[in-house]
């Protein structure tokens, strides 16, 4: 059915079959009870545990939704009723802005990917604030992505932040300091440690002062050296973040593409591999200590099941998303209980970070000086 109905919608342009998909959702999130049954409906019995619990939060299986399809929280119903187990909304910023010129987001099919340059469009902290406050059904966690406006120096970042943390933490279950965003000039520079950790510090201190007790995670690039990567999770735990995500989209460009020239982060099946790096290095450098949230290039249980075992908790997505259509939840859900089951685990909680006990396992046996 959704095959029919992506091959209409890809006859239009990407922009403007979004903006199609996310009005549907929005009717949809007009009819409460036809949200809570066809939740009932995505959330199949399960023979192993799914649950997970990330920062005091419960998920009633590892898979979300990524912030980026929702920026003003216009259709969070909608969203929440094809079965996610948390959604992001934004990223939002504290003033309106148009974002980009267009066009400014692309599909590239042939490689399961899109490019946007989105650049934070959305209709400010306010009007997100709005739409919060008039949800009355609270299914499973909603996270509020946070980001800078254009026009505001990068000297005055922090100012940015922090007035969103006032105007929507206490209406979300978590708050998320997107500092990664390649469509914001210069925005990238906050994943400096020095930057990163002034940052995070005045960003943590309002949140405490508005909604004690509120996560606060922060998303990155996946395009950080390991290096860096070992430096932003250092930041992370001196500074008390409830954990990361990793990762955002990619300026790289592993492929030939007419399109590939394009300015723009991209997203999808050439993404998974970087962020799975950047999750694996992540739990390496923390010890398993510090929460992942996994996003990039999630398409089928497979790569929910990678992710997981590389140290992610709950896995997000996007661009699987608009390539999958709404079953994906369910399907994905389903798969990954046998995927599991095959694999001798009995909860998802007991495949996260697998991939590091096995290694772990194999330096141990391995004779010394080999």
């Amino acid at each position: 059915m959704y095959r029919l109905l992506r091959a209409l919608l890809f006859l239009l342009s990407p922009e403007r079959a979004h903006h199609l998909g996310l009005f549907t959702l929005r009717l949809l999130g007009a009819w409460p009870a036809l949200c809570r049954r066809l939740r009932t409906r995505a959330l199949p019995t399960a023979s192993t545990d799914l649950s997970v619990e990330v920062a005091g939060l419960r998920f009633a299986h590892p898979l979300a939704l990524a912030a980026g399809l929702d920026k003003d929280a216009e259709a969070v119903d909608g969203l929440f009723a094809c079965g996610f187990a948390a959604v992001e909304i934004g990223t939002v910023t504290p003033r309106p802005q148009p974002g980009n010129p267009r066009p400014r987001l692309f599909r590239l099919p042939e490689h399961r990917a899109l490019i946007n340059r989105m650049g934070f469009n959305n209709h400010g902290a306010a009007v997100a604030a709005g739409h919060l406050q008039a949800r009355a059904w609270h299914p499973a966690p909603l996270g509020v992505n946070l980001g800078k406006n254009k026009d505001t120096p990068l000297e005055q970042a922090v100012e940015d932040y922090v007035a969103c943390v006032d105007t929507l933490a206490p209406l979300g279950d978590y708050v998320v300091v997107n500092a990664s965003s390649p469509n914001t000039p210069g925005l990238r520079k906050l994943q400096e440690p020095e930057q990163l950790t002034a940052l995070l510090r005045a960003v943590k201190a309002r949140l405490e002062r508005v909604a004690p007790g509120k996560p606060l995670f922060l998303k990155i690039a996946p395009d950080l050296t390991p290096e860096a990567v070992d430096e932003v999770v250092d930041v992370a735990l001196a500074c008390g973040l409830s954990g990361l995500i990793a990762t955002n989209t990619t300026v790289a460009r592993p492929f030939a593409h007419p399109l590939a020239q394009e300015a723009g982060g991209l997203s999808g099946a050439p993404v998974r591999e970087p962020a799975n790096a950047v999750i694996r290095r992540a739990w390496r450098r923390s010890g398993g200590t510090l929460p992942i949230i996994g996003v990039g290039g999630v398409f089928t249980a497979q790569d929910v099941y990678e992710k997981l075992r590389a140290g992610a908790s709950v896995v997000q997505v996007y661009t699987g998303f608009i390539y999958e259509g709404p079953g994906m939840v369910r399907r994905l859900v389903q798969e990954l209980d046998a995927l599991l089951a095959s694999n001798g685990f009995r909860s998802v909680r007991d495949a996260v970070g697998a991939d590091h006990a096995t290694l772990e396992n194999e330096d141990a046996r391995r004779p010394l000086g080999v």
